[in-house]
């Protein structure tokens, strides 16, 4: 027998022997022969039934629900499917897990004398039946991914012992009002990825052992609970995606209140509906505190200053943003910091030159800023950096040989910058890169040889650059690359025949330059031909790149989503908040400008990017010929830009 199957037995009735056997019987799968040794002499049922992990397939008979004796069930990461039967009669059972199969259905029947209930990973569908409360036992009920819909029940007030309840990710909608007001043992309540709307129930707050709160990507309104600060053992608290609100200062009162909580490690308010200045009073959140998640709000104004006396913090995010000001010099005494994310913000100045203290920094994203100087030579002391994220800045200078000395370096992106230097040989050193962006710079000379040892590459961008010479034969030593972009680049010489071999090369761009030879035919996605159409369609993603600002390996573009996708989404009604802030504020649109020129301009923009759009259709025999383009952008240039 299986290690995984255990059975204690300890003189089974006929019953239950028969029991057994028929889950045997209904077994179809049983790989690992879990249950080889159940026979109709041996067979007998005790207190406990184990077959977590054993692959078993097939059906829950309900004659399993007839073991008058069983206590603890356990049924687990199998491939178990169709309906839970009743359990109801198994009077003395205190466990029942089941989770990780393909079991659908409504919540079963269940016993009174019940303490753990695990659904998790199904596809259970239905309600959370009131009925549940009259199991006065439970402890612990957790019903994640599965389909359930409705409410949790009113009456779950009525459970006192009940210490843990997960149900996130299903399609629930709604919290009981006094939830939290009857629940004096709730140490856990988790609902995120569901419908739950309206405010934040304050009763929760009377859940006086709740340590692990997480209601995130709902669609909860309002204020966070100004009483929030009862829960004083609270440890995690995640209320990201979500509608909440702080407008006024008297919407920050709950911040004030959180201070209370002194084993706080967790805070996040990521995409919720926060605006303007962060108060002080966020200085005074817990000494433990080692995440803390503000990102995807409209918050503005300076740094937060009480960051600086949260002196234990692992991650600070304060991306997607309008903060402004420079970034302070003493966030790079926060000893411990693993993550900065401040991207996509209004951040002015220099690094701070501290950031090369902070030697357990992994992931460093500044990008989207307004950051000038350049990358100092003390970032390569960082010794576990794995994510540099700079681009979209005003940096400029060369791209210190040191960075490409540190071990871990996984990314290195440096894309829209004025770096203007060659790039050093000792890029061969970063032998861990997965993925090098350094498009839409100013960077000379040659690309060097040793590129080619960076054989952990999966992408490399280095278009819009002013390289002299030829493409590095080098580079077929890069088993690993997918995308290859070296359009816009100068580069002269033969096309290496060798790129052909990348068995794994996705994306291959060498248009606009001085080459001569064939394109290898893995240019297209699965050794498709090559043709004439693939440099309209890049030169279609290059006009939504310089407008747009992203490229279109950012990491927004994921799960289907394109930057040619995604200004399709937008376009035209929301083009104005999508397009590269900088690039409205130089044409004048939304500064105020005379209304008859503010639309001119306007329109000259849609005009750009509907060219785009129609060189990057998905049916290349939809794409305009080179010869379109340029008559159309003549055109665009004749109506719209007479005067400038």
């Amino acid at each position: 027998m299986n290690s995984q199957a255990v059975i204690c037995s300890t003189f089974g009735n006929e019953t239950d022997r028969l029991s057994l056997l028929e889950f045997k019987k209904a077994i179809s799968l049983d790989p690992q022969e879990s249950l080889i040794s159940w026979n109709d002499a041996t067979t007998a049922a005790g207190k406990y039934l184990g077959l977590p992990k054993n692959a078993l397939t097939g059906e829950i008979p309900p004659s399993l629900g007839h073991l008058r004796r069983l206590q603890y069930l356990y049924l687990s990461s199998n491939t178990l499917q169709g309906s839970i039967p009743s359990f109801a009669n198994c009077s003395e059972l205190k466990v029942l897990w089941v989770h990780r199969n393909d079991l659908t259905g409504q919540f079963p029947d269940l016993p009174s004398k019940l303490q753990q209930l695990q659904l998790s990973i199904n596809s259970q569908t239905g309600t959370i039946p009131a009925s549940l409360a009259n199991i006065t036992s439970l402890k612990f009920l957790s019903c994640v991914y599965n389909h359930i819909e409705g409410n949790i029940p009113n009456e779950f007030a009525k459970l006192p012992n009940l210490q843990t309840l997960y149900v996130g990710a299903n399609q629930l909608s709604e919290v009981p009002s006094d939830l939290g007001s009857a629940l004096p043992n709730l140490e856990i309540f988790e609902l995120p990825v569901n419908f739950f709307h309206g405010y934040i129930p304050s009763s929760l707050t009377n859940a006086s052992n709740l340590y692990f709160l997480e209601l995130s990507n709902n669609n909860f309104t309002g204020l966070v609970p100004s009483t929030i600060g009862k829960l004083n053992k609270l440890q995690m608290f995640n209320l990201e995606s979500n509608q909440l609100q702080a407008y006024r200062e008297q919407d920050w009162e709950f911040l004030q209140s959180l201070g209370n909580c002194t084993e706080l490690q967790v805070f996040s308010m990521t995409g919720n509906r926060l605006q303007g200045h962060v108060p002080s009073t966020l200085g005074n959140l817990s000494e433990q505190l080692q995440e803390l998640h503000l990102a995807e709000n409209n918050l503005s104004g300076d740094f937060p200053s009480g960051i600086a006396n949260l002196r234990n913090l692992i991650i600070v995010a304060l991306a997607v943003n309008q903060f402004t000001g420079v970034l302070p010099e003493w966030l790079g005494t926060i000893k411990n910091l693993q993550k900065i994310s401040m991207g996509s913000n209004f951040f002015t100045g220099a690094i701070p030159s501290s950031f090369s203290n902070l030697s357990q920094l992994g992931e460093l994203y500044l990008d989207s800023n307004q950051l000038v100087g350049q990358l100092q030579p003390s970032f390569g002391t960082l010794p576990i950096l794995q994510v540099l994220n700079v681009t979209n800045n005003n940096l400029h200078g060369s791209i210190p040989k040191e960075i490409f000395r540190i071990p871990t370096i996984v990314q290195i992106r440096l894309s829209f910058n004025k770096l203007d230097a060659p790039l050093h040989n000792d890029i061969g050193k970063a032998k861990q890169l997965t993925y090098l962006q350094l498009s839409s710079n100013n960077i000379s000379g040659y690309i060097p040889s040793t590129l080619g040892d960076c054989e952990s590459l999966e992408g490399i961008e280095l278009d819009h650059n002013v390289f002299s010479g030829s493409i590095p034969a080098s580079l077929e030593n890069i088993k690993t690359l997918k995308v290859l972009n070296l359009s816009y680049t100068n580069l002269t010489g033969s096309i290496p025949a060798s790129l052909g071999n990348l068995q794994l090369l996705e994306q291959l761009d060498l248009s606009f330059n001085n080459l001569k030879g064939e394109v290898p035919t893995k240019e297209c996605a699965g050794g498709g031909r090559v043709s004439t159409t693939l440099d309209v369609y890049s030169f279609g993603i290059v006009l939504l790149e310089i407008f747009i600002r992203r490229k279109p390996t950012d990491d927004m573009f994921k799960d289907g989503l394109s930057i040619a996708k995604y200004t399709e989404m937008n376009f035209p009604d929301k083009m104005l908040q999508i397009v590269d802030p900088q690039l409205l504020q130089e044409l004048g649109i939304c500064q105020g400008a005379p209304m008859d020129i503010e639309q001119n301009e306007e329109c000259c923009l849609l005009s750009v990017l509907n060219i785009g759009l129609n060189c990057t259709k998905l049916v290349p025999s939809e794409h305009m010929s080179m010869q379109e383009v340029a008559s159309k952008l003549h055109g665009i240039r004749d109506e719209y830009l007479r005067g400038y």
